[in-house]
């Protein structure tokens, strides 16, 4: 797939090797992503991310990654700051969200281009904020272990109560990846809470953080936070999960950044409430 625009930017789907130029913005824009984040992106949805080009050049960028047939998340939205005002974006934006076809799409906006989300068809949900403190020193709870294989089968299930979609490519290569650490509470044989901690550019960052009620977050917020005990660390708090805020203030977290959730169209129900720290702003 590619597209041409004035001024001869070409647009064309972008492979792995493609993306540290990108993630190179997200830094320079502040976002920390993860260190080892966009092997478990690509994974999802390897057709799903876009690059602008001028004389072979990055200069735009986007991801619109499809969860099944009914949802896709688009994110990365970047256009290289010497070069913004001139319609890049937006012809990277069209051609891009093309590849989600007739799913609602959802992403997380900044507060800058909401009102440009809004015109684009995109209705607000709620408010997201990126929490950042000092790690509490606290002991691991007992109660609360690291991930094990015999897991994953059930985290896959709990997370997908827990989001608008199935994600299990994503879930394969998040729960592992290079300086993922996750961990699970488990009542019985039933998953009641699991979190994952991951390496970020800035400091280490959670998501997601799901849990069935507010003890079993604290327990694994607890325990995600063991060993960064000391470190600032960063989680993404959906809003409209006040238990979710109330967490991330007991421990000293204060707002440090804000996003909207926003869909073009409906999703299917998912548990809200047990949304303590999403993923990753830009998948989801």
């Amino acid at each position: 797939m590619a597209a041409s625009a004035p001024e001869d930017l070409v647009i064309t789907q972008a492979g792995l090797d493609d993306w540290p130029v990108v993630r190179g913005w997200a830094v320079d824009e502040g976002w920390n992503p993860g260190l080892a984040d966009s092997a478990a992106f690509f994974a999802q949805d390897p057709e799903g991310f876009f690059l602008g080009r001028i004389d072979g050049e990055p200069v735009s960028a986007i991801s619109v990654v499809n969860y099944g047939s009914d949802y896709a998340f688009l994110g990365w939205y970047l256009v290289r700051p010497d070069l913004r005002g001139r319609g890049y974006g937006l012809t990277t934006w069209k051609t891009a969200l093309a590849h989600a076809q007739s799913r609602t799409v959802g992403l997380d906006g900044v507060v800058a281009q909401q009102d440009n989300y809004r015109r684009s068809g995109f209705e607000f949900a709620h408010r997201t904020f990126r929490y950042t403190g000092t790690a509490p020193a606290a002991p691991a709870p007992a109660d609360v272990r690291a991930l094990r294989p015999e897991d994953v089968e059930d985290v896959i299930a709990y997370d997908g109560a827990c989001t608008p979609a199935d994600r299990p490519r994503f879930l394969a290569h998040w729960l592992t990846g290079p300086g993922h650490r996750a961990v699970v509470r488990r009542t019985g044989h039933r998953v009641t809470g699991y979190g994952v901690i991951r390496p970020g550019h800035d400091c280490p960052r959670i998501g997601p953080l799901f849990a069935d009620t507010p003890e079993d977050a604290r327990a694994v917020f607890t325990a995600l936070t063991a060993e960064a005990a000391g470190r600032e660390v960063a989680v993404d708090v959906p809003e409209n999960n006040p238990a979710g805020v109330a967490l991330a203030e007991a421990a000293g977290f204060t707002p440090s950044f804000e996003t909207a959730r926003m869909y073009t169209g409906p999703v299917r129900p998912y548990a809200q409430e047990r949304v303590f720290g999403v993923a990753t702003l830009e998948l989801g």
